[in-house]
C-alpha cells in the first residue's frame, strides 16, 4: 500500500480527530532533490509541504520555526512536534511521510495525534 505522488501541488484534507475536513494548499515534494530543499531559505510558507516519502527532518539553514507531522503509510498522524531553526529531529520508525508547515499552523487545522489526512490532485507516480 505505498504511496508515491510527484513533486507538484495538491490539497491537503485534514480529517479525524477534530480536524473537520480543513483544506490546505500543499506542495508535494516526492524527488531526493525537493525532499532535500523543502522548506530552505524561504521565510514563510502557505499552507503545507509533503515529504514523501520520509521519517526524519532537520531545520538547519532554515529561517522559520516549523510544524512538523509525522505520517504512517495510511496517512494517520503518529506525532506532531513544533521545531526551532538549527535543530535535528529523530527518525520516527513508523512515519512514511512527513508534513511541514509554519509553527502553530497544524494546531490551527486541529491536526494532531490520532488524526489523518487525505492528499487531492496530487499526481501519482
Amino acid at each position: 500500500m505505498g504511496r508515491q505522488w510527484r513533486d507538484g501541488a495538491g490539497t491537503l484534507v485534514v480529517v479525524g480527530q477534530g480536524g473537520d475536513g480543513v483544506c490546505v494548499p500543499l506542495e508535494i515534494a516526492s524527488s531526493y532533490r525537493a525532499r532535500a530543499k523543502g522548506l530552505l531559505g524561504r521565510d514563510s510558507v502557505d499552507g503545507a509541504m509533503l515529504l514523501s516519502p520520509a521519517n526524519s527532518v532537520h531545520t538547519f539553514r532554515m529561517r522559520m520555526a516549523i510544524d512538523v507531522a509525522y505520517l504512517d503509510r495510511r496517512l494517520a498522524v503518529i506525532a506532531v512536534r513544533t521545531m526551532r531553526p538549527g535543530r535535528l529531529g529523530l527518525p520516527r520508525l513508523r512515519a512514511r511521510h512527513v508534513l511541514e508547515a509554519e509553527a502553530g499552523a497544524m494546531a490551527g487545522w486541529g491536526l494532531r495525534v490520532g488524526s489523518w489526512v487525505e492528499v487531492e490532485g496530487g499526481t501519482r507516480r
